[in-house]
């Protein structure tokens, strides 16, 4: 990943129990724990007087104010919240400078990759469905989010709904990728640039769902390439549904995340589908053998019926015979 070592950092290794008190609104804030760090800053877990709030710290003023107004754009598109709900904006006065900050909701939920695990992958298809919904408001607002990678997303619920985290990487449409990672950037495999732009947030969707079902990844071979990204497709059965619309994405051919995201319910649909067929037609198949098992035992039973019957009859009818031998 490119990024500023930001672990040399003042604000990148808050104790916890450290106290922030806002320069502005004079909301205090208690340090629990880091939850990750990058290129823009730090989040720690904090506490507030209103519960558990995530605190992004950062020296570099202008990153927290361009978060500030992607977060602010989140609550403003169609009425949905696609990140975290954006709570406070202050500045914390300290020894070596003012340094700016910014809580969101802390989202509580499970990582993506650790759900896929848990849950299976047929849940792939679903989530991306709703990643591109939120993808696609988000670029008619006139952003790319850049660094998107399963660290950066959360799956809350029930019933299930995938979530961002980070929105350091997000990027105004027309520049240059400010913040990305090797596995899910379009530059790292030699397939276009690091441009923000939607079919950039595309191309890491269909990386996200190769590494779904790459758990742990894989290195590029040599220049790696289409070639080695549809070979690894190919070589997964959870992939291959999938298959037109991935290298569809990975080679920039979608004109938007409305356009994939049709393709790709397209695809659920008929799955679906194919599946209630299987399963329909097992169920029938099940019922056959059913139907003709109970068939089998019914004449097994008439039949065991009738030669009690014939027994019986004899035996009678012998007796008959012997006590009329006896009247003689």
């Amino acid at each position: 990943m490119r990024m500023n070592d930001t672990t040399k950092s003042s604000v990148a290794n808050l104790q916890p129990g450290t106290k922030i008190l806002g320069k502005w609104n004079k909301k205090p804030y208690k340090i629990l724990k880091r939850l990750g760090y990058g290129a823009t800053g730090t989040v720690y877990l904090a506490e507030s007087v209103n519960g558990f709030v995530a605190l992004k710290i950062s020296e570099n003023g202008m990153s927290i104010t361009s978060e500030v107004n992607v977060l602010k754009h989140f609550s403003k598109v169609q009425g949905q919240i696609l990140g975290p709900s954006l709570l406070d904006v202050d500045d914390w006065v300290t020894p070596q400078g003012t340094i700016p900050f910014y809580a969101m909701e802390y989202l509580k939920g499970t990582e993506l990759l650790m759900y896929m695990s848990n849950k299976g992958v047929e849940w792939i298809g679903i989530l991306m469905v709703q990643l591109l919904g939120d993808l696609d408001r988000l670029h008619q607002a006139g952003w790319a989010f850049g660094d998107l990678k399963p660290d950066n997303l959360l799956v809350t619920g029930p019933p299930a709904r995938i979530r961002w985290l980070d929105v350091g990487g997000t990027t105004l449409i027309g520049r240059s990728i400010k913040e990305y990672t090797e596995f899910y950037d379009r530059g790292y495999w030699g397939l276009g640039l690091r441009k923000a732009e939607p079919s950039y947030d595309l191309f890491a969707v269909a990386m996200i769902m190769i590494n779904c079902s790459y758990p742990a990844r894989f290195q590029k071979k040599g220049e790696g390439g289409l070639k080695q990204l549809k070979a690894a497709i190919e070589a997964k059965p959870s992939l291959v549904p999938y298959r037109h619309v991935l290298l569809k994405a990975l080679q920039g051919k979608y004109t938007g995340a409305q356009e994939m995201r049709k393709d790709l319910v397209a695809i659920i649909g008929s799955t679906t589908s194919t599946s209630r067929s299987n399963t329909k037609s097992t169920s029938s198949r099940v019922n056959r053998t059913q139907r003709k098992s109970k068939q089998k035992k019914q004449k097994k039973k008439m039949s065991g019926f009738v030669e009690f019957f014939l027994i019986t009859s004899f035996l009678l009818l012998a007796y008959v015979l012997y006590l009329f031998g006896q009247l003689m």
